[in-house]
């Protein structure tokens, strides 16, 4: 049995009644109000900000086949009552829409790595949506070199290696699929250029391989702060990312050379980039370098690492997960240990404290209640298991049935929006308060390395 099916085994609800009904309800309610997939794309589109992700008709992050993921799961939930002809109809709108939009992307969040997963969630290990998948999967395997070249050590854009856009998104999708020859090459290709990654630092400055140099960083508030290069330390763009695909490949394999002692560097890595601070401390967004050549004294010097907010993209509960896999694949307790502390310190925060405001998923309340359902089942901690029930407690607080979705996003600005995609939108709030209330496993949140 592998470890995944080992934990689904074992997967509960976190709340009993009445909350667990009360979360059932608002998870069906949102959902069913995206039901039409000319309505959800309609208010996809609508929702759409500058700055803000853009809807996209094959995106599981924000598009149709993150609805299809969600209605999928939630025929496993409610079986019979049509959800998954809901699901099949989401999908089959992105697959359309891909004739005039094609997929130019591999990534998990908005490229074929996503549409296959989603199909082969719907899918369920049976023959549906054979020809699709294997369609896909031969998209990947064409354009993924045996070899991926080594860099030059001078950095990479997140895009590279990310969860979202990179390599660690797409080897996430393969290894949930069936072994086979083409997925068990494609795979460890993959697998072989992240260990790769998480070589030893270069010397003398101690700048690890994933560093981003100040000209490929994307994010424009963060290139106006950091004036060098930075490492960055999310599970989204990270290479905590990447630490955790390894553990959960290690675990269920294949193991590729240098597996375990790469999974020991970034696991050591990042224990060592805690933060120690006024509300307990946490794990930062970044780690900032000095420009090349810069003597200490000399030079205007990087700002110095602060704790992120506590969320699933940046911030303790992110690497916190990624750390119990860690732990959990090589049995090292003292991994497991600091990432079980690092969850129950967040939890003991003054909600104000988690600078979590919105409810979605992404860098919102539902992000950090699915990593504590996963700790909680992983654990039996009690003190785990109530800090979840009190975050369901919390996103029933924010349910507004008299809103377009049920739930709004509070945006960067404070405002608020309706927003429909799985990322940041009503159906992961929806998915995780499922997770929460049913007996279900939520077997989705591979999409999100959690599991």
């Amino acid at each position: 049995m592998t470890v995944a099916a080992r934990r689904a085994a074992r997967w509960r609800p976190a709340v009993g009644a009445p909350r667990a009904d009360a979360a059932r309800a608002a998870a069906e309610d949102v959902l069913a109000r995206l039901r039409d997939p000319d309505a959800a794309e309609a208010a996809g589109r609508a929702g759409t900000r500058r700055g803000r992700p853009h809807w996209t008709p094959y995106s599981t992050a924000q598009g149709g086949c993150g609805l299809a993921l969600a209605f999928g799961h939630l025929d496993r939930c409610r079986p019979g009552e049509g959800w998954d002809l809901v699901a099949h109809r989401h999908l089959a709108r992105a697959v359309e829409r891909t004739a005039r939009d094609p997929v130019t992307g591999l990534g998990l969040f908005a490229g074929l790595a996503g549409m296959a997963f989603t199909t082969a969630y719907l899918a369920g290990g049976q023959d549906r949506y054979r020809s699709l998948l294997d369609d896909i999967d031969r998209g990947l395997y064409d354009r993924i070199p045996h070899r991926i070249p080594g860099d030059d050590g001078q950095g990479l854009a997140v895009g590279t290696f990310d969860l979202v856009s990179g390599w660690t998104g797409v080897a996430a999708y393969l290894h949930s699929r069936p072994p086979g020859p083409e997925r068990n090459r494609t795979l460890a290709t993959l697998l072989a250029r992240l260990v790769d990654l998480c070589r030893a630092p270069r010397e003398p400055d101690g700048m690890p391989a994933w560093h981003t140099p100040h000209a490929l960083i994307a994010d424009d508030g963060m290139r106006a702060r950091y004036p060098a290069a930075i490492a960055n330390c999310g599970l989204a763009h990270g290479v905590t990312g990447p630490l955790a695909l390894l553990a959960l490949a290690h675990a269920d394999g294949p193991v590729v050379p240098g597996h375990t002692e790469a999974i020991h560097r970034a696991a050591a890595w990042l224990r060592a980039r805690h933060v120690d601070g006024p509300r307990g401390g946490g794990y930062p967004a970044v780690v900032a370098y000095p420009a090349a050549g810069d003597e200490p004294g000399t030079a205007e010097q990087p700002p110095a690492p602060s704790p992120a907010r506590d969320a699933w993209c940046y911030g303790s509960p992110g690497v916190a997960r990624a750390l119990w896999l860690a732990g959990t694949a090589l049995g090292d307790r003292g991994l497991t240990d600091a990432a079980t502390d690092a969850l129950r310190t967040v939890l003991a925060r003054p909600v104000p404290w988690r600078r979590i405001d919105s409810p979605g998923f992404c860098h919102g309340v539902a992000g950090l209640l699915q990593i504590t359902l996963r700790f909680a089942a992983d654990t039996g901690d009690g003190t785990i298991r109530a800090g979840a029930g009190r975050l369901v407690d919390q996103l029933l607080a924010a349910y507004r049935p008299r809103s377009p979705y049920g739930y709004r996003s509070v945006e960067p600005d404070g405002s608020r929006a309706d927003r429909v995609g799985l990322l940041e939108g009503t159906p992961g709030i929806a998915l995780v308060l499922l997770a929460a209330a049913t007996p279900e496993p939520p077997a989705w949140d591979r999409f999100f390395l959690l599991s």
